[in-house]
């Protein structure tokens, strides 16, 4: 039985939570949300994000202290855009004993990797503390009802891979160990700008008759021809692309429809500004950051990313979904 504390009870912080619980390990939970404190608190189930699936015995608090006392391993389940705000307050708390998993499937403000904004934190602090992330096809409400699925625990360190695998993984919960953190990350910010134009089609074809299933599978394509280019020369290795952090996670993310970047591509192709479909949003959609820092480093690069660049050039209003979408499909 491992102790584990959850920072961050979303709704995939909360199915993870659960799963680990149904598996009989300790699992404490810390959210700074008082209406998701106490509902599960008072009534065992997490109402905002996660109300179908009840978290028995999930010990839950609102204080970062509390949430480490007594953990071995520490999850940031938080959204990449405030995860070095929440380091910043675990960083006094932490000790020695603790392993970090970063859930966040993102970048860092500043346009960092993840891994690199903790490792560069922990460094200036004088700790040594071993960091894995975990990515892969996660939709948290199959998840959390027992659905099978496969994810990917990396870290530089692959012994800490393997043991966290070994240990986290449940009967429907599989993970596997890996050495190519960046390629994972990189694949699991990435997977959102794909998502994110797949959702396009789906707008499109709630207002018309462009939208349709040649045209996502065309769109998908395009994107993961693009990724594997791309990535390889931000230093993902290329096998990363075909496992669970990069092929597996980005179909589900484009696919399915509790994908919130999905979702807000499908708001996009409607005929939504920006601004109108970030309103609209009930949780964060990283694609539209990923595809702004992604089009950054292929200029910065020399790289020609037409697939990015077409989907940046509609999020600043200059084309319309169509438009867009016509022009990642003659990249073929």
């Amino acid at each position: 039985m491992a102790h584990v504390t959850v920072l961050g009870l979303g709704n995939w912080g909360t199915a993870i939570a659960r799963l680990w619980l149904l598996e009989g390990h300790k699992v404490k939970g810390w959210t700074i949300e008082q209406e998701v404190y106490e509902s599960i608190t008072m009534n065992e189930v997490n109402q905002k994000y996660l109300p179908d699936h009840p978290v028995p015995g999930l010990d839950v608090t609102m204080r970062i202290d509390e949430a480490l006392e007594g953990s071995e391993i520490v999850v940031l389940a938080v959204p990449s855009s405030v995860i070095l705000q929440v380091l910043e307050d675990v960083l006094p708390h932490l000790q020695p004993r603790h392993v970090l998993l970063d859930l966040a499937k993102g970048l860092a403000p500043g346009n960092r990797l993840i891994s690199e904004a903790i490792h560069a934190r922990l460094k200036e602090e004088g700790k040594t503390n071993p960091l894995a992330v975990l990515t892969g096809p996660t939709i948290a409400p199959e998840a959390a009802g027992g659905v099978m699925t496969t994810a990917l625990v990396a870290s530089e360190d692959r012994a800490i891979a393997q043991r966290l695998a070994q240990t986290l993984s449940t009967p429907s919960f599989i993970l596997h160990p890996a050495s190519d953190p960046v390629g994972a990350e990189l694949w699991g910010a990435y997977k959102n700008v794909v998502a994110l134009a797949c959702g396009l089609v789906d707008g499109l074809k709630q207002v018309g008759d462009l939208g349709g299933d040649n045209l996502k599978a065309a769109i998908f394509m395009s994107g993961f021809k693009e990724g594997c280019l791309l990535l390889a020369e931000l230093g993902a290795r290329a096998e990363v692309a075909f496992g669970p952090a990069g092929l597996g996670d980005m179909y589900v993310t484009a696919t399915s429809p509790h994908g919130r970047n999905r979702t807000m591509g499908e708001k996009l192709g409607t005929g939504l500004t920006l601004e109108e479909a970030l309103d609209e949003m009930h949780m964060v959609a990283e694609g539209v950051r990923a595809t702004r820092m992604f089009t950054e480093r292929a200029e910065d690069a020399n790289l020609n990313t037409p697939f990015t660049k077409a989907l940046n050039t509609l999020l600043n209003g200059d084309i319309d979904a169509e438009e867009c979408c016509r022009r990642m499909v003659a990249l073929g």
